[in-house]
C-alpha cells in the first residue's frame, strides 16, 4: 500500500465534500427510493385536479425511466420475478396520467404480469390501502369502527402507541376513511376491474386490516368513536413545512384522509401539505423524483463526522457552519416517543430538515459525533450535547438494545399478526445495526465500556442476537454486511476483546463473503430471504462497511484488507445505482446518493490511521 497516495486520495475526497456544502451549512443529496412515492404523488395530483401538466408528465417519465428491460418494475435491480406491488403502482399511476392507455405497448406486459401473479389481491398492504382510498379496491367490513383505537385508554391491552410510529403515521389518516368506506375519486380515476383475478367470487377485501384490528376484540360496549380526536392527532403531528412527520407517503395519506372528512382542497392545511411535498422533489439523471424523506440532517451529520475523522480542523469554516446548522435541528418538542419514555426530556435529532417531533436514535448519535469535537472549545455545544446524550441513553430498550424511533414497542402479538412484514412495519424492536452503532458512539466517543450497566446490557443483547454463521442482520441497511459492521465496531468500541470467539467468527464470515475483486456486494434479496445473498458486483458502501469492521477488529494488515482498500481507492469511483438502504423489506429500498462519498472515505481514513504508523 502506497500510504502517500492514500493520503492524497483522502485529501482530495475531503475537498470534494467541502465543495459540495450549501451556503446554509448543509449537504443535500438525493434520497432515492422506490417508485411508490412518484406513483402516489402523480395519482394524488390527478385526483385533486392539480393544474400542472408538466409536473404530471415529469412524474410519468420518471416512472417509465425506472421500468426494467422486461417492461416491469422492481424494488431492486436484481429482483426476480419483478415486484408485483411496484408494477401495480406504476401501471395505475401511468393510467392516471392519461399519457398512456392500458393497451399501450409500455403497459401490456405489465398488465399481463399483474394477472399472472394473482392480480390486485396479491399486492402488499400499503398498495391495497391506497387503491381503496381511491375507490379501486374494497374496504373490509368491521363489526366496530377501527377508529376506536384512538378512544381506548393507554392502559388497554392494545392501544395506538403499541404500533410503531411509522405505521401509526400511515394508518391514522386511513382510520378517517375505513369504517365508512370513504374514497376520493375524480374524472381521472381508471377502471381496474380487469385486474381482479376470479372476479366472479366478488371483489377481494383488505383481510390484512381485518387481522390487524381483530386485536381489539370489542363487541357490545365500547367508547364513542370521535373522529375529531383523530383529526386533532393528525394536525398536532404536522411539521412546520406542512407535511405529516416529514414523510411524503404519510402526507399523501393525510391529504386523502382529510379530503374524505370534509376538508376543502384549498384549505390552508391541504395547501401547506402540497407545498411541503413539492419541496421534497429532487432531480436524478434528468428525471424528477419524489423523495419520501429528504436526508439533509442525516447526510450533514455523517459528512461532518467523516471530515473531522479525516483531520479537517474544527476551526474550518465549513465545519463550524455545518455544526451550527445541526444545533438548530435538535428537537425540543415532546413527540410520541415520550409515551413509552415519559421521564426523558427532548434532545434528539430527526432525519429530515424541518423534522421537529419525530427524532430517531441513529440521527441522534450521528449528530452527537459531529458535536463532540467542539465540546471543549465551544461552550454553546455543551448543553446541546448533554441533552442529546441523555435522550439517547434513555431510549435504550429494557432488553438492552436500541430501536429506531421508540422505546419498548416490541409487542409479540402485533409482530406475529398474519400480515406480511408485520415485524418490520408494525413494531419497532431492538436491532443489531441500531444497537451496534449506538454502542460504537457511546464507547468510542463518550468513553463508556462494559463496566457501565447500559453498555453491558447492550453488549449482551448484541452477542445473544448473532446469527449462527457469525453475521448480524441489519434492519436499515443491506443487510448482513451492514449489521455485522455495526455490531463489530460497537462491540470493539465498548472494550470487548477482539479475540472473543463471536467476534472472530464474525470476522471470518466477512472474509468468506468478500468478492474476488476485493470488494463486497450484497443483494437486497438477503433482506427478503433473511440469509446472505451475494451480489454480482461490489458496492462502495458495503465494501467500506466491511473494511471498517475488519480494521476495527485487526492489529495487523491482511492481504484481503489491502485488496479492499485498493478497491475503494480505485473501483469505488465508478458509482453504482444499487440501493444499500432499507425502508421496508421486499418493497422499499434506498439509494443514498451521499453514501458513495461518505463511507469509502471514512473506511480509508480509519484504515490509514490504524495501519500507516
Amino acid at each position: 500500500m502506497d500510504w502517500r497516495l492514500l493520503e492524497k486520495e483522502i485529501y482530495k475526497r475531503c475537498n470534494t465534500l467541502l465543495s459540495l456544502q450549501k451556503p446554509d451549512g448543509t449537504w443535500h443529496f438525493c434520497f432515492e427510493n422506490s417508485i411508490i412515492t412518484d406513483a402516489y404523488m402523480l395519482i394524488l395530483l390527478r385526483t385533486i385536479g392539480y393544474q400542472n401538466e408538466k409536473l404530471i408528465k415529469q412524474l410519468a417519465d420518471r416512472i417509465l425511466y425506472m421500468q426494467s428491460q422486461d417492461s416491469l418494475w422492481r424494488a431492486y435491480p436484481d429482483e426476480e420475478p419483478a415486484n408485483l406491488s411496484a408494477t401495480i403502482q406504476a401501471y395505475t399511476a401511468l393510467l392516471y396520467s392519461q399519457h398512456y392507455k392500458e393497451n399501450d405497448e409500455k403497459l401490456i406486459t405489465a398488465k399481463r404480469f399483474i394477472l399472472e401473479q394473482g392480480g390486485l389481491k396479491e399486492a402488499d398492504l400499503i398498495t391495497k390501502v391506497f387503491l381503496a382510498m381511491n375507490g379501486l379496491y374494497d374496504w373490509p367490513d368491521f363489526p366496530i369502527d377501527p377508529a376506536i383505537l384512538f378512544s381506548l385508554q393507554l392502559t388497554a391491552p392494545i392501544n395506538r402507541y403499541d404500533i410503531s410510529s411509522i405505521a401509526r403515521a400511515h394508518f391514522v389518516p386511513v382510520l378517517l376513511m375505513l369504517h365508512e368506506k370513504r374514497k376520493v375519486t375524480s374524472i381521472y380515476t381508471p377502471d381496474l376491474n380487469d385486474l381482479y383475478v376470479d372476479a366472479e367470487e366478488g371483489s377481494p377485501h383488505l383481510h390484512e386490516l381485518e387481522n390487524l384490528f381483530s386485536m381489539l376484540k370489542i363487541r357490545d360496549s365500547y367508547p364513542l368513536v370521535k373522529k375529531d380526536n383523530i383529526k386533532a392527532y393528525i394536525v398536532n403531528h404536522i411539521e412546520p413545512d406542512g407535511t405529516l412527520l416529514s414523510y411524503c407517503l404519510t402526507t399523501i395519506f393525510m391529504i386523502y384522509g382529510l379530503l374524505s372528512s370534509g376538508y376543502d382542497r384549498y384549505s390552508s392545511t391541504i395547501q401547506n401539505a402540497l407545498n411541503g411535498l413539492m419541496k421534497m422533489m429532487c432531480e436524478i439523471d434528468g428525471t424528477v423524483h419524489m423523495q419520501n424523506s429528504p436526508s439533509t440532517n442525516w447526510d450533514t451529520s455523517l459528512i461532518l463526522y467523516t471530515l473531522l475523522e479525516a483531520g479537517v480542523p474544527i476551526s474550518n469554516r465549513s465545519i463550524i457552519k455545518g455544526s451550527q446548522f445541526l444545533l438548530t435541528q435538535q428537537q425540543t418538542r415532546y413527540g410520541d416517543w415520550s409515551v413509552h419514555n415519559p421521564e426523558a426530556a427532548p434532545g434528539g435529532w430527526g432525519f429530515s430538515l424541518n423534522n421537529t417531533l419525530h427524532p430517531d436514535n441513529d440521527d441522534t448519535h450521528a449528530a452527537l459525533r459531529s458535536i463532540i469535537p467542539l465540546y471543549h472549545s465551544h461552550s454553546s455545544y455543551q448543553s446541546s450535547y448533554h441533552r442529546g446524550l441523555n435522550w439517547l441513553l434513555s431510549m435504550q430498550n429494557d432488553d438492552g438494545g436500541w430501536a429506531a424511533f421508540e422505546k419498548n414497542t416490541n409487542r409479540y402479538l402485533i409482530g406475529n399478526l398474519p400480515i406480511k412484514h408485520a415485524k418490520d412495519a408494525l413494531i419497532d424492536p431492538s436491532t443489531p445495526d441500531l444497537t451496534g452503532r449506538t454502542l460504537e458512539f457511546l464507547g468510542k466517543y463518550h468513553g463508556l465500556k462494559t463496566n457501565n450497566n447500559s453498555i453491558n446490557k447492550g453488549v449482551n443483547w448484541l452477542l445473544a442476537n448473532q446469527e449462527h454463521d457469525g453475521s448480524w442482520y441489519g434492519r436499515w441497511g443491506v443487510c448482513y454486511v451492514y449489521g455485522t459492521w455495526a455490531a463489530l465496531t460497537g462491540l470493539i468500541a465498548c472494550g470487548v476483546d477482539p479475540q472473543n470467539k463471536k467476534i472472530q467468527k464474525a470476522k471470518q464470515w466477512l472474509l468468506a463473503v468478500q468478492n474476488q475483486d476485493g470488494g463486497w456486494g450484497e443483494s437486497c434479496e438477503s433482506d427478503v430471504k433473511r440469509t446472505f445473498v451475494r451480489l454480482n458486483e461490489s458496492t462502495p458502501s458495503q465494501t467500506a462497511w466491511a473494511l471498517n469492521a475488519l480494521t476495527a477488529t485487526s492489529q495487523k494488515l491482511s492481504p484481503e484488507m489491502v485488496k479492499a482498500a485498493e478497491w475503494l481507492m480505485n473501483d469505488s469511483k465508478k458509482q453504482t445505482n444499487y440501493p444499500t438502504g432499507v425502508g421496508l423489506p421486499g418493497s422499499f429500498y434506498i439509494r443514498y446518493h451521499s453514501y458513495d462519498y461518505i463511507w469509502p472515505l471514512l473506511a480509508l481514513v480509519h484504515y490509514y490511521k490504524q495501519f500507516s504508523k
